[in-house]
């Protein structure tokens, strides 16, 4: 890969890279959302979190911040155009991040499986050294049971 398209790639991934900053995107895809209303969606972020992604993603112009003159204050946040372009970057990790959990339940499953044939090959050596044990001991009590006659 080239030194540039790692250095687009990693523009993008230091853009991206934290788990609110995509989720604040994400919500803004459906239009414009008060500052309220993104912390209710985010559910767990704190508004010191959230405030301060905002600021990074206006700084970056991901996003923009509409303050109204009024009382009291009205403030909402939407995507800019590059903003918006954002779209297939995120449909295309979400795309991803599907087919990197499916293959992981599969690895997981398989695994299992594995786990499962082993067990029951351990438990089939089991059930024969107990047949043995109970053959040996069987011959051993009639062996005392003559002895004792």
């Amino acid at each position: 890969m080239e030194t540039n398209v790692k250095s687009l790639a990693e523009t993008t991934i230091k853009m991206l890279g934290d788990r609110w900053k995509v989720q604040i995107i994400e919500c803004l895809m459906d239009g414009t959302k008060r500052f309220g209303e993104l912390k209710r969606e985010l559910g767990d972020i704190t508004q010191k979190v959230l405030t301060s992604n905002l600021r990074m993603l206006e700084e970056n112009g991901i996003l923009v911040r509409h303050v109204y003159a009024e009382i009291p204050p009205r403030v909402d946040y939407t995507l800019t155009d590059l903003g918006y372009d954002l779209r297939p970057v995120i449909d295309s990790m979400v795309a991803w991040a599907e087919m990197y959990r499916k293959t992981l339940i599969n690895e997981f499953n398989q695994k299992v499986e594995q786990g499962k044939a082993k067990i029951e090959q351990h438990r089939a050596q089991l059930e024969t050294a107990i047949e043995q044990g109970k053959a040996k001991l069987d011959s051993t009590l009639n062996q005392l049971k003559k002895n004792f006659q």
